[in-house]
């Protein structure tokens, strides 16, 4: 007797007969919002159904409307915020008036704000089923926002209503091509977990304490059809509205494996330490500077760009603790002509205080700054490395940041200094940030030492790995006159010995 064919059977049959099935591109919206469609890996799938969750004050209200605001900017088409809220839309308008995306020109033609709240009340879940239905078909919106899911979930009498309320506007937007957005207060519990189950794609905006610090982070939990970057990303809300910071370590979490070959060295400017490193270090590696408050690092990292300068590379000084009129103040009184560098251009001053800035947000400032300039031979310097310590929220994150910052880094070919601060006073060599050294090529030392009551600065090279190098303590000294390393560890040695002597070379 012959048997029924299943319909996997003839799914099967077809694919061997008409070959392997071609995977479709879908289409997608762009949120525009900064770097959410690259953690997205190209935004949103149209007609896709999106959870957006967290607790009051996280961004949620200002992210779903700067996506309608965003999507009208862009295109032709309409948009629908559906709240299901108490909140009057006076209120709510009110506070989106002040960011800068707000346009009031398409409130109430091609952004339409209706509110469900009596709705919901006097006919329940099915009559705020219809009313959707209705305003999709005849709006026609591109992005539909549903501001309220805790209130749908509170009006169901029993959880699978809810699901089923859920399971038909799934199946109404998909069919509309309609993305839709439902935005939902974070319960702290699993109660939503069905729900999060059914849609494409689950956002989290949280916002806690960390210390003293009020941290605000977005977590993509689910994105059906397409990769995305996970764990947290730094949120913060500013007069420009929602700005997400991708976590540095996952952006540049493939660097190239190999740089460009046609490397040079680059010096300092200062001919003792040049000689030191038989011309200068590598281009595109990384340099630790480490030494003690006032040992020099600033003023030899200046000299640095300031020598790059000259034989026409681009330079870029980085820095957390002193503005630029006060760096190129130092630096003419040293006998540094920076700020006729940076004058011309040649040398970019870019000062950070150190105040609430967030880790991956600074890295971003630099390497957006690094990348905007012409492909060519650039130095860097970072002068103190505590700046992004101060700035981290987790402090283990602290050396794969480095690792992938200062990688990327050397796949465009910059030549970097970071600083690094040892304590004033101290017998042993302890940093604070000890991952600096293991991510970088050349490891620079300055210190005191004191001799018959003379504080003498001695400078040494700790390692340097593609290069031979003198691994000799010099001494090294700061004045009007510009810096100046010993050509002989003849000084250093009488100073470190303790019986000076006079000797030839620098007096």
């Amino acid at each position: 007797m012959a048997t029924k064919e299943t319909s996997s059977e003839s799914d099967e049959k077809r694919a061997a007969a008409n070959g392997p099935v071609e995977p479709h591109a879908i289409a997608r919206i762009e949120s525009q919002i900064p770097r959410l469609d690259y953690i997205l890996k190209g935004g949103f799938f149209r007609g896709g159904t999106y959870t957006l969750y967290g607790p009051p004050g996280a961004g949620k209200t200002i992210l779903a409307n700067q996506l309608c605001f965003n999507h009208l900017a862009l295109t032709d088409g309409k948009c629908v915020y559906i709240t299901v809220l108490a909140e009057s839309h006076a209120k709510m308008f009110n506070h989106l008036s002040t960011l800068r995306f707000f346009d009031p020109k398409v409130v109430g033609t091609r952004l339409k704000y209706i509110a469900a709240y009596q709705t919901l009340r006097k006919n329940g879940l099915p009559g705020v089923l219809s009313l959707i239905q209705a305003t999709v078909m005849s709006e026609k919106p591109g992005i539909l926002i549903i501001d309220g899911l805790e209130s749908i979930e509170e009006a169901a009498d029993e959880r699978v209503h809810a699901k089923e309320f859920l399971n038909q506007l799934q199946a109404f937007t998909s069919m509309t091509a309609t993305t839709t957005f439902l935005c939902a207060v974070d319960k702290g519990d699993v109660s939503r977990s069905d729900e999060n189950a059914m849609v494409d794609g689950v956002l989290e905006l949280s916002d806690h304490l960390i210390g003293p610090r009020a941290v605000r982070e977005l977590t993509v939990h689910k994105f059906r059809g397409s990769g995305y970057l996970r764990g947290r990303h730094e949120v913060e809300i500013t007069d420009a509205g929602i700005q997400i910071h991708p976590r540095t370590e996952i952006q540049f979490d493939s660097p190239p494996t190999h740089g460009d070959e046609r490397r040079e060295r680059m010096s300092f400017g200062v001919k003792g330490l040049d000689d030191m490193m038989r011309g200068g270090v590598l281009s595109g590696s990384t340099v630790a500077l480490i030494g003690a408050p006032g040992s020099g690092k600033t003023t030899l990292g200046l000299s640095f760009l300031v020598e790059g300068a000259k034989r026409g590379q681009k330079g870029m000084y980085f820095g957390f603790y002193e503005p630029p009129p006060r760096l190129i103040e130092r630096a003419e009184a040293m006998g540094i002509p920076l700020k006729e560098h940076v004058d011309s251009g040649a040398i970019q001053l870019v000062w950070q205080p150190p105040l609430e800035h967030y880790m991956d947000s600074l890295a971003e400032s630099l390497l957006e700054r690094v990348r905007g300039e012409e492909p060519s031979r650039r130095r860097l310097f970072v002068d103190g490395v505590q700046g992004f310590a101060a700035a981290s929220v987790y402090a283990d994150r602290l050396p794969r940041f480095l690792s992938a910052l200062t990688n990327q880094l050397r796949a465009w070919d910059v030549t970097t200094l970071i600083s690094e601060e040892l304590p004033l006073f101290g017998t042993e060599l302890e940093v604070s940030t000890p991952e600096l050294a293991h991510v970088v090529e050349t490891v620079l030392l300055l210190r005191y030492v004191e001799l018959k009551s003379q504080l003498h600065r001695l400078i040494s090279i700790m390692k340097m790995r593609e290069s031979d190098y003198d691994s000799s303590i010099r001494e090294f000294k700061l004045g009007a006159g510009g810096l100046s390393v010993n050509d002989s560890f003849e000084s250093a040695e009488a100073i470190l010995s303790g019986f000076p002597r006079r000797v030839g070379g620098m007096q």
